[in-house]
């Protein structure tokens, strides 16, 4: 039963928790200890608090998830973790998030208090609401930014929260939202789309593929203005952060690519940990950031 928890809290999706990390190196402090280890803290916190909220979403549309292919066979559907215990497990592990999220400070703990509530919001209503579900997803991953920083502060109060940031974020977790939802009505089909996802009988695969190009083209030119930005280029010395755009424009091109020939794509923290050239370009983006900002 132990496993079978472990499994709900679904640490395989606490890659997306990856983004709090995101203040501490573009702040320059990946050196600080101090700083490093909050950053590991908030990781820590971060990831608990989602996977309360997966449990949550899983105790939610448990019935719905049985009619799922893969779905199904996730601990509190298949019944492998009783409705009871899992609901039980949901106190521990608040407990935890809220001493984590105090000692991290008041930004961090409210900022996770917000993503609560959204989750919650989302859980009990938002997900059946066409286009607002994978806003308030691509909202998420920006908390998790905004915690980021906010987790620095306390002990680095000159640390600053780069618009860049949040608007490279948001039409970024948009794009891997859209694509989701893209994946999920192709693997579904028309007829079957309603029973495991009550929203996707409002979207059309026409719909979503022309949004998805609209995200995609906006998280690539706002990532590629970042770079060049004259506040940019004064922080950080240099404009050789526009190296990295071929990175971005690769990883969001291969995407786009798996959305349509793989089933894999409706898992996307699933696929980054396996689709080899996405997590190649991924690593090599993060060291190539890591040598331009850190290389004195």
């Amino acid at each position: 039963m132990i496993r079978a928890w472990l499994e709900a809290l679904r640490p395989k999706q606490w890659t997306k928790n990856l983004l709090l990390f995101a203040g501490v190196v573009f702040s320059q402090n990946l050196r600080d200890p101090r700083l490093l280890g909050r950053a590991v803290v908030g990781f820590l916190a971060f990831s608990l608090l989602s996977g309360m909220v997966y449990v949550l979403n899983d105790l939610r549309d448990v019935e719905q998830d049985r009619a799922h292919p893969r779905k199904r066979l996730r601990p509190i559907p298949s019944g492998r973790l009783p409705v009871p215990v899992a609901w039980g497990s949901l106190i521990p592990l608040a407990v935890a998030v809220v001493a984590l999220s105090w000692w991290l400070g008041p930004g961090y703990a409210l900022t996770a208090l917000i993503y609560a509530a959204m989750n919650l919001a989302y859980s009990f209503g938002l997900k059946q609401l066409v286009l607002l579900d994978v806003f308030v997803v691509a909202l998420g991953f920006v908390l998790r930014a905004i915690a980021g920083v906010q987790l620095l502060i306390p002990v680095a109060p000159g640390t600053e929260l780069s618009p860049w940031l949040l608007v490279c974020t948001f039409f970024g977790a948009l794009f891997i939202a859209l694509g989701k939802r893209r994946r999920e009505l192709t693997n579904a089909g028309e007829s079957q789309a309603i029973k495991q996802r009550t929203v996707l009988d409002h979207y059309t695969p026409e719909l979503v593929d022309q949004l998805l190009v609209i995200a995609a083209a906006a998280s690539l030119m706002s990532y590629a203005l970042y770079t060049i930005w004259p506040g940019t280029v004064a922080k950080f010395h240099t404009e050789a952060l526009l190296l990295t755009v071929p990175f971005v424009a690769y990883g969001l091109f291969r995407y786009l690519w798996l959305v349509d020939v793989t089933e894999q794509s409706e898992d996307p923290s699933q696929m980054l940990l396996t689709d080899r050239p996405l997590a190649a370009t991924l690593l090599l983006y993060l060291a190539t950031v890591l040598v331009i900002l850190y290389r004195a």
